[in-house]
């Protein structure tokens, strides 16, 4: 016992004499004596040297406990990171990310490019290499609003038949040549010349060119043609590339692949399978283009048979960017948290076109009104678009046209389809089996009430199509489905061989529904499925194309859609958004409106995907 006492005592001594030493107080027993030992003298002698803090810091742990020490070190910690992050704090304060060069994007096409060619152009594959590597007078910016682009400004005569360009200086090819007003005429002359086979030529018929000097430009006009400057948004073509190929060769030059041309991007590499299916396009930044050059250093546009070939892809990480992704695949993608999915606005839309010429019974408006009574187009953007989209109600949608004058709609009303159709003899009363009218559907004499549609086998057409044969089938309509390969429906297209047709069309960020309905367009190439004949629809189209004052040219279009809305030839459906999926790193795409989807590219020089901070 007295042994423990003892240890215990020395221990109690011992750590009294490290906290004396520690803060400097001398100990009891230095106290009594009056003296202290050499080791004790010593160290007080180094406490109070050149070292006396850090011993004291080395000897601060063996006097604290395990939580002391704990406490004390994340209180240190606390003002280490308090000190570094006041500067840092501070620095991004008083600085702001902003776009830098460097980086590059992928992105995944469904489709194949086999013309890269202003004037040959099919797929949207060749759209959008185009929209890349070339460039032309005018473009449409982020908010659907014709801009110059090669063009510096532009004049419209006073009796509005002549259109004087002044072209932009020091612009050139991607091969280093200057780009003239030469090479523009050279591309206009091309397209309107039939041996080159363009779909560009309808555009350029009965327009001639004169040449003021290399960076001016007359373009002279039969007649007054209000839309004519969205024609110059075609790209333009290198003249000392392109002049010495024939007709006969034209389609298969290398320069359809390989082009140049003096956009944003320039051509690099392409790449083939072992079929020689072109599978990829890589190209770099033009630096000396004329506008600004690219903040994205690289894009690589990669190739596949089909959207669901390209969700796959994407789910493997083949590329960043889903150049569109369908409502109905959007949910296949897996990762959605690294995407952000684009809901711009396209002038399309999707409607029911009525061919009164091959059926009797939709050649009575009394029919064709309960039919639209008994659309539900809400139901059809929430079920099939998955709300990706808005119901229309006219051919002149809302994305480009605005009216301040009410719109007449016929609203989703089944007790209203039913009671037109019953005021027009079309009993709905149950014969016996086998005979007209079975499973409810309506009977007129011996006529029963069944219309075939006709459309794509597209998955959301079909899908459409299956749920307006379940709508109208509640008011007694029998609908027999026709669903046709591409090929096979251009053909029943062209030959106008159907009742009802399930299809899209669009209209231009400045409309112009003349083709889509005036009664010249009927028969192919034309493109009035509905084969609308109005005199007084006709004279407002003829009059709207030649009336250049936005306003009065509005009036007139609202005039005609009254027409058509009352007429019904048509019941217009919806127009779906435009849903582009890309990459959160790729900032700087703003897009609110677009003609079509190879113009989600626009301003593309504006994109980035690297920043730097700037002082603000």
């Amino acid at each position: 016992m007295p042994a423990l006492r003892s240890s215990a005592r020395s221990e109690e001594v011992d750590k009294q004499r490290q906290l004396d030493d520690f803060f400097g107080i001398p100990s009891p027993e230095e106290n009594k004596n009056g003296t202290s030992n050499k080791k004790t003298s010593g160290l007080k002698e180094v406490l109070n040297g050149k070292n006396k803090i850090l011993t004291k810091l080395n000897l601060l742990p063996k006097v604290l406990s395990n939580k002391e020490r704990y406490l004390i070190l994340a209180f240190l910690f606390l003002i280490t990171g308090s000190i570094i992050a006041i500067p840092i704090t501070s620095y991004l304060h008083l600085t702001m990310p902003v776009a830098a060069k460097g980086g590059q994007i992928s992105e995944g096409v469904v489709g194949e490019p086999r013309h890269v060619n202003p004037l040959l152009y099919q797929t949207d594959a060749d759209r959008d290499l185009v929209k890349l590597i070339y460039s032309g007078l005018f473009k449409y910016n982020e908010d659907g609003k014709l801009v110059p682009d090669l063009a510096k400004s532009y004049e419209i005569s006073p009796d509005e038949l002549n259109y004087t360009v002044y072209l932009r200086e020091n612009i050139f090819w991607h091969d280093g040549k200057p780009l003239t007003v030469d090479d523009i005429i050279f591309t206009v002359r091309t397209a309107q010349n039939t041996d080159y086979g363009s779909m560009q030529r309808i555009n350029w018929q009965g327009v001639e060119l004169e040449k003021a000097n290399d960076h001016t430009l007359i373009f002279k006009l039969k007649n007054k043609y209000a839309q004519f400057l969205n024609n110059l948004t075609l790209p333009i073509m290198p003249q000392h590339l392109w002049e010495n190929i024939r007709p006969i060769n034209f389609a298969l030059s290398e320069l359809n692949l390989k082009p140049i041309g003096s956009g944003p991007y320039m051509f690099k590499k392409i790449q083939k399978d072992s079929s020689g299916r072109i599978r990829l396009y890589e190209l770099t930044a033009n630096q000396d283009f004329y506008s600004q050059e690219p903040f994205i250093e690289k894009i690589q546009l990669k190739f596949y048979e089909s959207e669901d070939a390209l969700v796959e892809a994407f789910n493997r990480s083949e590329f960043d960017n889903l150049s569109f992704i369908s409502s109905k695949n959007l949910n296949k993608i897996k990762f959605k948290q690294r995407l952000d999915t684009e809901e711009t606005r396209m002038p399309r839309y999707f409607g029911l076109f009525f061919n009164q010429n091959q059926s009797k019974a939709l050649s009575d408006k009394n029919i064709r009104l309960a039919l639209a009574h008994a659309t539900n187009k809400e139901a059809l953007v929430n079920n099939v678009l998955d709300g990706n989209g808005v119901a229309i109600d006219s051919p002149m949608i809302d994305a480009v046209f605005f009216s301040e004058q009410e719109t007449k709609k016929y609203d989703y009303n089944k007790d209203l389809a039913k009671e037109t159709l019953d005021k027009n003899g079309w009993n709905q009363n149950d014969p016996p089996a086998g005979e007209a009218g079975e499973n409810g559907i309506r009977i007129k004499g011996e006529e029963k009430l069944s219309i075939k549609l006709t459309t794509s086998t597209w998955p959301e057409l079909a899908e459409v199509a299956k749920q307006i044969k379940d709508q109208w089938l509640e008011i007694g309509v029998d609908v027999q489905i026709e669903m046709l390969p591409t090929p096979e429906l251009q053909q029943t297209i062209k030959e106008r061989d159907y009742q009802i047709l399930l299809f899209g069309e669009i209209l231009n960020l400045d409309p112009d529904p003349f083709s889509l309905w005036h009664s010249s367009q009927k028969k192919d190439p034309g493109l009035n499925l509905a084969l609308y004949d109005n005199k007084s629809a006709d004279t407002l189209l003829e009059d709207a194309r030649k009336t250049i004052a936005p306003t009065e040219r509005m009036k007139k279009y609202q005039e005609f859609q009254n027409l058509i809305i009352e007429d019904i030839p048509a019941i217009f459906l919806y127009s779906p958004y435009y849903l582009y999926a890309h990459s959160k790193k790729l900032k700087g795409v703003e897009n609110k409106i677009i003609a079509m989807p190879s113009d989600r590219l626009l301003n593309i020089e504006k994109w980035y995907v690297e920043t730097k901070r700037v002082w603000k």
